[in-house]
């Protein structure tokens, strides 16, 4: 898609095959997508920081789009996303002419940034994060465990762990139709996804698309899962504990990087036990201690740079406006 002058270009890295979507010339920012997302989610941002003098980049992550899916669940742990991520770095910024560089993050995007500025802090500039705040690890806190204590067997996550059970029932659903429904959830409430009542309707009734999602926004986006299928972008779920395990080593450790973060007041992440504690009481400043501001913004949901773009760009640009 040749939308408004944005490149598009497969890279190796890490030994896959990604797909980048990229404009302008300046500072480069690397904007990551979440969960069940693309570059696509981006598009906005892109145009608007490539207009202001950015340059904007946003890969399909391991396992999503145009990026190459490695088959073994293994393969999608922080750690090989990070890699990716850093290679792809060398490649169009190397640390001879662009040391440190922007970067955005939302959802799954989100927390790889977190992880991405723990590993890696010589290699970012400043991050603006939206939605997941920055998770510390807690060695008495095994997240699935916990989630599955807390919200049951039926919260999304915890459907998620088992290996092509989650991909059967979406084929069932409908794969496309399925991210769409995802994509629209716009409740602060726990998704819940009951065997054989996934969405709380029938399969065969239509998705009441997100007022931020055009129908040519949703045929994009259905058309590249139904092709890719999920079983990529649902492997990162299936290393939440693996995750853990190998974050360890990084008990108490502070992310050293520039942040500003940003949330909807209606975000699914916001309404978790604890998380609202965590960002307004002084939680994440203690493990954030470069955290410039947390913005929780009153009426938006989780998807809150497809539902606000304008102010999400400029509030981006101020950021990072700093930084010069």
């Amino acid at each position: 898609m040749e939308a408004e002058g944005i490149q598009h270009k497969t890279v190796s890295v890490n030994g896959i095959n990604m797909h980048v979507a990229e404009k302008g010339e300046g500072p480069l920012i690397l904007f990551l997508h979440g969960f069940p997302d693309l570059w696509y989610s981006w598009r906005h941002q892109i145009i608007a920081l490539a207009a202001l003098g950015y340059r904007a980049l946003a890969p399909d992550l391991r396992g999503y789009g145009g990026t190459d899916a490695p088959d073994s669940v293994s393969d999608y742990t922080c750690f090989h996303v990070v890699g990716d991520l850093i290679a792809l770095l060398d490649l169009v910024a190397p640390p001879e002419k662009e040391d440190k560089v922007f970067v955005v993050g939302h959802d799954w995007g989100a927390k790889i940034a977190w992880y991405l500025c723990l590993f890696r802090p010589d290699r970012v500039k400043a991050l603006f994060n939206m939605s997941v705040p920055f998770g510390a690890y807690n060695p008495k806190i095994k997240p699935v465990d916990t989630w599955k204590a807390v919200f049951g067997d039926d919260y999304y996550i915890v459907r998620f762990q088992e290996p092509g059970v989650m991909e059967a029932e979406f084929a069932e659903f409908g794969v496309g139709k399925a991210v769409l429904e995802i994509l629209s959830y716009r409740v602060p409430d726990p998704l819940i996804l009951p065997k054989g009542n996934l969405f709380g309707h029938p399969p065969d009734a239509p998705v009441d698309l997100a007022p931020w999602l055009s129908q040519q926004d949703a045929d994009f986006y259905a058309t590249q899962f139904e092709k890719t299928g999920i079983t990529g972008a649902l492997n990162y779920y299936r290393n939440f504990n693996r995750n853990w395990e190998l974050t360890a080593g990084w008990w108490k450790s502070e992310i050293k990087v520039p942040v500003k973060f940003v949330t909807g007041e209606r975000d699914l992440v916001y309404g978790m036990p604890g998380v609202k504690d965590y960002i307004n009481k002084g939680g994440m400043k203690r493990d954030v201690p470069l955290l410039e501001e947390t913005l929780v913004i009153e009426g938006v949901s989780h998807w809150i740079h497809h539902e606000i773009p304008d102010q999400i760009n400029q509030l981006i640009f101020d950021f990072f406006s700093k930084f010069h």
